[in-house]
């Protein structure tokens, strides 16, 4: 199972039996509006705080996901999840209604690839035959905890990036259909001095170049190998960076398509979101909607799904820490088995 120095190999290939993702008004005015299960026309979603409006978001995809599975929530052995309020709240609080055995994880916005990653390595082990990973993020509330409240109007910089509202979750099986997870590569801790809340894209992009080349080094494999590899959410800035990373280092991006979720959910001519979308949802409602829609598709058989995250806080900001990251990794293939 482990291959390299940080990389699982699953050799019973999980399977995603089935995905659903929901999304806020602002995502549903984007390009990928088509792919998203659920488009709330109000992004309070009729709830009297930022934070109860975030839990709800989790707690429809999960059981979104789990009916598209042809499951009960009493069949599903483990709940993997997490988000960006302070002690994951919002997942916390969904697993507290959902009642099924719960690990809470913290990736940031990595916590996406972070909770497949883990859920795949248990189904592939046996640990268990149906489990349930997933995040979201809103934000009015991931705003409101690590900047400026969206009431308070501030203006924000061109390196800025605006929070998705959604959430994403899927159901990993022992069989089925779907697409399977062939892979993961768990992503270290790189902190580059960065210290501007303003600029997650730089400080991420290192982290996400970093569990790219650990995750072919351990392969032993070429990018060529993937129809698309994705980062999570760098935005424009990140993007960019992670490119002159990539050339810096001779690694051969050019062989494959390179992506970022953050640059694909929003439409920069239209929605002002300065370098791209951000947040736990963003990676989520892109990868569980879009990008495995296209697979079903036919239109990707192999991708890598690099899910990045920026792991402060706003105690750490207080104290003028700077912005350690992370990013995770998961390939992702077409044709399940029965």
């Amino acid at each position: 199972m482990l291959k390299g120095h940080q990389s699982w190999i699953f050799e019973n290939k999980p399977n995603i039996k089935a995905s659903a993702t929901v999304v806020g008004p602002f995502e549903g005015r984007g390009p990928l509006a088509g792919d998203f299960d659920i488009i709330h026309g109000d992004s309070m979603l009729e709830e009297e705080s930022w934070e109860k409006a975030e839990k709800i978001l989790i707690e429809q995809a999960a059981k979104l996901a789990i009916e598209k599975a042809g499951l009960t929530k009493e069949q599903v052995h483990f709940h993997i999840g997490g988000d960006l309020m302070n002690q994951i709240i919002s997942t916390t609080f969904a697993a507290r209604t959902l009642s099924i055995p719960y690990l809470g994880v913290f990736g940031a916005c990595s916590t996406s690839m972070e909770s497949l990653a883990l859920a795949s390595a248990l189904v592939n082990s046996g640990a268990a035959k149906f489990i349930l990973a997933g995040t979201c993020s809103h934000n009015s509330s991931v705003e409101k905890q690590f900047r400026y409240p969206t009431e308070y109007g501030s203006q924000k910089p061109p390196t800025a990036q605006y929070t998705v509202t959604g959430a994403g979750a899927a159901i990993v099986s022992q069989e089925g259909e779907g697409p399977v997870t062939t892979s993961a590569t768990i992503g270290r801790v790189i902190d580059m001095g960065i210290t501007d809340p303003f600029n997650m894209g730089a400080a991420m992009a290192p982290a996400a170049v970093d569990t790219i080349q650990a995750h072919f080094r351990d392969l032993q494999i070429e990018p060529g190998y993937y129809d698309l590899i994705v980062t999570g959410d760098l935005g424009k800035v990140g993007y960019e960076i992670a490119c002159k990373l990539f050339e810096k280092h001779n690694f051969p991006i050019h062989q494959t398509e390179y992506a970022d979720c953050g640059m694909m959910i929003y439409d920069y001519d239209t929605q002002m979101v300065q370098a791209g979308a951000s947040g736990c949802g963003c990676s989520a409602v892109v990868t569980y909607g879009h990008l495995l829609k296209r697979m079903q598709m036919g239109e990707i058989k192999r991708m890598l799904v690099v899910a990045t995250g920026a792991l402060l806080s706003p105690l750490s900001y207080q104290q003028g820490e700077s912005i350690p990251c992370i990013a995770h990794a998961v390939a992702i293939e077409s044709g399940g088995r029965i």
